[in-house]
């Protein structure tokens, strides 16, 4: 977590890059309220003071990390991001996807799109996504267990910082029902559980700003 805070705290401007699929995307879940990559981009760029900062979000519903690295040049390439945090895992673990990403290929493909941001120097941040709730997609929640698994020890493995969100809603497991929209997509509190452990894990959460302060059942 250092150099990510060495990035929050240096004079030049940095670029931020959130890279995932449908729950980074925070279309149409969040029921037009801010996503936390917009909770990110509020508390860096105006509470934080970092004006010149850019925060960009590139995520799109129903990717897996094959269209992640399928669209890596114009999604991620093209704008060379200081960071990327990668959430990514949710659709690549259904189990009956017609062309289902293995543990194997997913594991592999972590290590392309990590290859890809350290060949520009862009830190990778990888982050675990939300649990689905139980029963709901049949399989589906053992499944995803599997692959955020692999993320842990894909980051442990590779020494790159972890926010492990899976683990902090598996620990909050009667609030995570407030948290959802639906069986896999959080809805707007859910968003802000997001952000809220994400500013805790970087270091810079805090209950007097308005941000920090959002209401989470």
């Amino acid at each position: 977590m250092e150099r990510i805070k060495a990035l929050l705290s240096r004079k030049e401007p940095v670029k931020w890059l959130f890279y995932g699929d449908s729950i980074t995307h925070g279309a149409l879940h969040t029921w037009g309220w801010r996503d936390y990559t917009e909770h990110f981009r509020e508390r860096v760029r105006f509470e934080l003071g970092r004006t010149m900062d850019i925060v960009l979000n590139t995520a799109i519903s129903g990717n897996t990390t094959a269209e992640l690295l399928e669209s890596f040049p114009w999604r991620a390439e093209s704008f060379n991001p200081d960071a990327v945090f990668v959430m990514i895992g949710m659709n690549d673990s259904v189990p009956e996807r017609a062309v289902k990403i293995s543990t194997g290929q997913f594991t592999e493909n972590l290590e392309l799109l990590t290859d890809k941001f350290a060949a520009m120097n862009t830190l990778v941040i990888m982050q675990t996504t939300c649990p689905v709730l139980p029963g709901a997609t049949p399989g589906h929640d053992t499944s995803l267990e599997k692959y955020m698994d692999i993320t842990r020890n894909f980051a442990e493995k590779r020494k790159l910082p972890l926010i492990d969100h899976y683990h902090h809603w598996r620990e909050n497991e009667p609030l995570r029902y407030f948290w959802m929209s639906n069986a896999i997509h959080p809805n707007q509190y859910g968003h802000a559980v997001f952000a809220h452990y994400l500013f805790k894990c970087l270091g810079i959460f805090d209950p007097a700003s308005y941000t920090c302060r959002l209401h989470t059942p």
